[in-house]
């Protein structure tokens, strides 16, 4: 999927979905420094990628990171998650050994094991709850 599309197109459905993530680190340690994070942004570009879905935004702080993300309707998006959270861990680990170690010892972790995840839209619900309201229902 490219940047900029408005909408992901199949044979069968046209849609536009985003959701907004929200990763902690573990016991919400304050362990991201400004390399270790553009280092996860990269990580996660590339990992959206090879999941067909596209990284609108993403940033975060030293002990969360936030991602807004477009998705195709069939993807299941706890597989996603579970599958960036490791796979962004196991990176970071191997790459920034010397910091991490100071922090957790020989635990391997990285990410809290929960997430937070919602979807998001262009228009409010209060203005999609308008628009359907105002559709002309068929007459008796």
């Amino acid at each position: 999927m490219s940047k900029g599309k408005r909408f992901i197109r199949t044979a069968r459905s046209v849609s536009d979905l985003k959701a907004h993530l929200v990763l902690t680190t573990k016991y919400r340690k304050k362990i991201i420094t400004s390399p270790i994070l553009k280092r996860i942004g990269e990580v996660i570009e590339d990992f959206c990628q090879k999941w067909n879905c596209e990284c609108i935004e993403f940033n975060g702080e030293a002990d969360h990171i936030h991602l807004l993300f477009r998705y195709y309707p069939q993807m299941d998006l706890s597989k996603f998650v579970n599958s960036l959270k490791t796979t962004t861990s196991r990176r970071i680990r191997k790459e920034f050994v010397e910091e991490l170690p100071q922090v957790y010892g020989r635990r391997h972790v990285f990410w809290n094991e929960s997430y937070f995840i919602a979807s998001c839209g262009g228009v409010t619900v209060e203005t999609l709850k308008k628009y359907v309201q105002s559709q002309n229902a068929p007459d008796n």
